[in-house]
């Protein structure tokens, strides 16, 4: 088949939840990005990072206790850090792997900054939970403390919310081109990207969380990828998915993916975005195509063997 630009969307089965499950799982997860490399594609890489950028933000919080002058540190840096603690595992992986089969890629993870709209409404209705349960108390004295808000968590607890906006833009992207122009694997975009304003020349870091998918099909159409692979826990989407009648897809069109998300076959929070980031990518261009799969199966989807393939 003809040579692809692909942006890769891992999920967070494909980078563990511990620093000892990370270094083991991204060994696998470089296997299956380097079998796409070597078939000639070019390969960028971006990643969710629920549950470091928690570790990280959790950290802080538990050190503001201790020392009382040390303010919690914004969720925008937190998201800085996790893009680096993760892409230093992943791009040591990657290279390794490319060197294990005598190849001199270089390997590149990029923090990357990604605009949001200020007048989001995403930000008048904060739903995304992190950090974290509390008691009904502690929940009021933290946010009578740090006046952020507080929901109650599925009878779990109470938990800080914050925004999910849509992202706008990439801030890095000029860099990333250069570098996948010259023949680099870049990581970029990690956890969705440090969500930030445009204040003047000034870009502010905000408390949000921007979906890693929407974020990697944002990335995907200002670098003119062909292909968006999306992965996921699942080989295929389904459409009555848990029920007797339960139908994997294959490939299907824009117009009909629309249809099936119209009728509420996907879930929020889980399906239903990387369904959505998806088609607004396979639908922004003609021959741009989506696929949604699993890690180890992102070859074998490429030639159509398996996956959902999304295209107009």
């Amino acid at each position: 088949m003809s040579k692809k630009k692909i942006v890769i969307a891992l999920g967070g089965n494909a980078l563990g939840n511990t620093l000892a499950e990370q270094m083991e799982a991204v060994k696998i997860t470089a296997k299956s990005i380097v079998d796409l490399i070597e078939e000639g594609h070019q390969v960028v890489i971006s990643h969710g990072n629920g549950p470091q950028v928690g570790m990280i933000n959790n950290a802080f919080t538990e050190f503001s206790k201790i020392e009382k002058d040390q303010p919690i540190i914004p969720l925008s840096v937190c998201v800085a850090m996790s893009q680096a603690y993760i892409g230093y595992d992943l791009q040591n992986a990657i290279r390794e792997e490319l060197k294990n089969r005598g190849k001199d890629t270089p390997v590149t993870t990029m923090i990357t900054q990604v605009l949001v709209n200020g007048e989001d409404p995403a930000f008048q209705n904060p739903t995304k939970p992190i950090g974290k349960f509390m008691s009904k108390e502690q929940a009021d004295e933290f946010s009578q403390k740090y006046g952020y808000p507080i929901k109650e968590d599925a009878g779990r607890g109470y938990r800080r919310v914050v925004a999910s906006p849509k992202p706008v833009e990439i801030v890095e992207i000029d860099a990333i081109r250069t570098l996948v122009d010259a023949g680099q694997v870049v990581i970029a975009g990690g956890g969705g990207g440090i969500p930030v304003v445009l204040k003047g020349n000034h870009l502010k870091g905000v408390s949000a969380v921007i979906d890693k998918d929407f974020a990697s099909c944002v990335l995907a159409k200002e670098l003119d990828a062909d292909y968006l692979i999306i992965l996921t826990a699942v080989e295929k989407v389904a459409i009555n998915f848990g029920k007797p009648d339960v139908k994997w897809l294959s490939n299907i069109t824009v117009d009909e993916a629309k249809k099936y998300m119209e009728e509420g076959h996907f879930a929020p929070g889980s399906m239903l975005p990387k369904v959505q980031a998806a088609v607004d990518f396979a639908s922004s261009k003609d021959g741009r195509k989506a696929l949604i799969t699993l890690l180890e199966k992102a070859k074998d989807g490429i030639v159509g063997k398996t996956g959902t393939v999304i295209n107009k």
